[in-house]
């Protein structure tokens, strides 16, 4: 796992086998890293504390420990010193009831943990404490009394009832409508909304209902029984549900919002290029990937493009993985930080005399689950290297087919809880489809034992001959990756719904109306301005299907695959007809064919007799020059009006 860096000129690893748990070679480590790395310590964080104060005032070391990591927080503080960088090597490597050597392993992730870290983007969310309470009375105002003294709470009651004589918080009754927003900036609206009147004597009263009213808040405590208000509402920020028949998950949902005010900082988490978006040209639909996968509704059709609303984008990764343009990438850390901490690792590892590397994904979850199985289990085996994500739905197949050109045998993802299994597993799908079945897996297990016995036991095929380490963009690295893994095919099938492809055209059907070309998002899809062709470069086909969508005969059709050979890079004629030339001046223009089967069915017709049906086989100019000389010229209004004059008007006084 990739922590808080700081570039230096030179960095030293200072190591701890854990009162002799775990073996470190720090002459090898060091000969196979190029750092310098002191002998490994028997208690860093307790006997030898010494040893971590002194490399924390100089400034350039690492410490191979995150077990302890309070202890050595707390001791920079104390020192007035920087955090000094941690790294994991006991639980991902040194614990491991393998008898292999972990020097590859241990040189890949001190190598990987070393790459400089991507600045973090982020806005800032405000939440002045405005609290929503749904549910019944019972549960509802339970809660309100609890969180009066810390929030401004408003309880929302589909029946108020009896309504309570303390004032201390707001009772409102209605029937709520639809909800919107997120922490800091909650939009609910309200029908049959009645308000408390304060004044007179006895109890409170409420007031005329009236439908459509606005409640902006900041936090919204769902207690109710009903649906959810909001798609996959446990990452809504702000929005808390609890069951009301729980008092331990009502008192942790109160515990919680009680918290959530103040300045919080929203990690951006995409990156979004709307000129690249291939969703939408003339009204009609193209691309919806990300919109179908988005679990949290945070991304809406703006045009031509998608709109990811940041406040609501709860940031699963899974609409980076998917979208074939790269109209909206994944930012934190930004997708090539991904890449290169995949080629680091393979490159250590190779460099330091490994072979056969075993690339394990996975996310926070995972991270504790190999905690757990080195502690208490067989932890990962030796040529199982970790890569902790953020977000695993970040990891797409151009990811894994770049690990795997890089020189790792195999891809496992180890989804967590949160991650989105559907478009993880068509991910995976579509990179074994690349790259072979035996290559990229999912193993989807909660158990860590389990865990390590899938690994242990998998038998993982031969790695690439000769690693590379492609750069550029998600679809440019993918297509080079997939050339290193099968440099003897040339076309793979892909699965329905894959980013790259072909487009097919019905030649007997398609009348080079151009339709196709002038809304293909990418510029796959290209005409010829000297004669009647349509043209295709299979390598920026986005499989979008607006041509298909747009052709009026119905001509197009896609077919998935991955084109490996150099063709894919250049423009093919699809179909091509015969030009007309002009009857009048020979000027080429338009296709001969059309033009024949549009002349043939208007010879009859009494509006296209004489010249007329003639023009049809003139080019622009030659048509508006000879109708600019018929006898039925549209064009031709006579002169201009003569002015009036005194004259004009002097014999009419006269004769009266």
């Amino acid at each position: 796992m990739p922590l808080a860096r700081e570039e230096t000129v030179s960095k030293t690893l200072i190591t701890c086998d854990c009162m002799g748990s775990q073996t470190i070679d720090a002459a090898a480590l060091s000969a196979a890293t190029g750092l310098e790395v002191a002998p490994p310590c028997k208690a860093l964080c307790t006997d030898q504390a010494a040893l971590a104060a002194k490399a924390l005032t100089q400034g350039n070391a690492v410490l191979c420990c995150t077990q302890e990591s309070r202890v050595f927080e707390a001791l920079a503080d104390e020192l007035g010193t920087a955090p000094a960088p941690l790294l994991d090597l006991r639980d991902r490597a040194g614990w491991s009831a393998d008898p292999a050597s972990k020097l590859p392993k241990m040189s890949a992730l001190a190598a990987e943990a070393l790459l400089p870290a991507a600045p973090e983007k982020s806005l800032d969310v405000v939440s002045e404490g405005l609290c929503l309470i749904l549910g019944a009375p019972e549960a509802a105002l339970a809660a309100a009394a609890q969180l009066a003294p810390h929030l401004g709470v408003t309880v929302l009651l589909e029946e108020a009832g009896e309504l309570p004589d303390a004032r201390s918080f707001d009772v409102i009754e209605g029937r709520l409508r639809k909800a919107q927003g997120a922490l800091g900036q909650f939009r609910v609206t309200i029908d049959a909304l009645r308000q408390i009147e304060p004044g007179g004597r006895g109890s409170f009263a409420l007031g005329a209902p009236q439908d459509g009213g606005i409640s902006d808040c900041d936090i919204i405590l769902d207690l109710r029984r009903a649906p959810p208000l909001f798609p996959a509402h446990e990452k809504r920020e702000g929005y808390l549900r609890a069951d009301p028949g729980s008092l331990p998950a009502v008192a942790a949902a109160v515990m919680e919002a009680s918290h959530l005010v103040g300045t919080f900082e929203k990690p951006l988490y995409i990156r979004s290029e709307p000129l690249l978006c291939a969703h939408s040209r003339a009204g009609q639909t193209g691309c919806t990937r990300c919109l179908d996968l988005c679990p949290t509704g945070a991304i809406s059709p703006a045009g031509d493009h998608v709109a990811v609303d940041p406040m609501i984008c709860a940031g699963c990764g899974a609409c980076s993985s998917a979208c074939p343009s790269g109209a909206v990438s994944y930012d934190a850390p930004p997708v090539d930080l991904t890449f290169r901490r995949v080629q680091t690792l393979a490159k250590a590892y190779l460099a330091a005399g490994g072979t056969a590397p075993r690339l394990l994904v996975h996310d926070a979850r995972g991270a504790e689950m190999i905690r757990l199985s080195a502690r208490h289990g067989d932890g990962l085996p030796a040529d199982a290297v970790p890569l902790e994500m953020a977000a695993i739905g970040a990891f797409g197949h151009a990811e894994a087919l770049a690990a795997l050109a890089a020189g790792f045998a195999s891809v496992t993802l180890l989804p967590g809880p949160g991650a989105d299994r559907d478009a993880l597993a068509a991910q995976a799908a579509l990179a074994a489809a690349i790259a072979g079945q035996a290559r990229v897996m999912i193993l989807d297990t909660p158990d860590p034992d389990a865990m390590s016995a899938a690994l242990y036991a998998e038998t993982a095929p031969a790695p690439v001959a000769a690693p590379v380490r492609p750069i550029g963009t998600r679809r440019q690295i993918a297509r080079q990756a997939a050339r290193a893994l099968a440099p003897e095919t040339a076309s793979l099938e892909l699965p329905a719904g894959a980013p790259y492809g072909a487009v097919e055209v019905d030649t007997e059907s398609c009348t080079l109306c151009l339709s196709c070309v002038s809304l293909c998002p990418s510029g796959a899809l290209g005409d010829n301005p000297d004669l009647p062709q349509l043209r295709f470069q299979e390598d920026a086909c986005l499989q979008c299907g607006l041509c298909a969508t747009v052709c009026p005969e119905d001509a197009i059709t896609l077919a998935p695959r991955l084109l490996l050979t150099p063709e894919a890079l250049e423009q093919r004629v699809l179909h091509e007809e015969e030009p007309f030339a002009c009857v009048e001046c020979g000027k080429l223009f338009g296709v001969k064919s059309t033009i024949d089967r549009i002349t043939e069915k208007l010879r009859d017709h009494a509006m296209f007799g004489g010249d007329k049906l003639r023009m049809i086989q003139m080019c622009d100019d030659c048509r508006v020059n000879a109708q600019y000389h018929s006898e039925s010229n549209p064009f031709s209004m006579g002169g201009p009006r003569r002015p009036r004059t005194t004259d004009d008007y002097l014999p009419k006084r006269r004769d009266h």
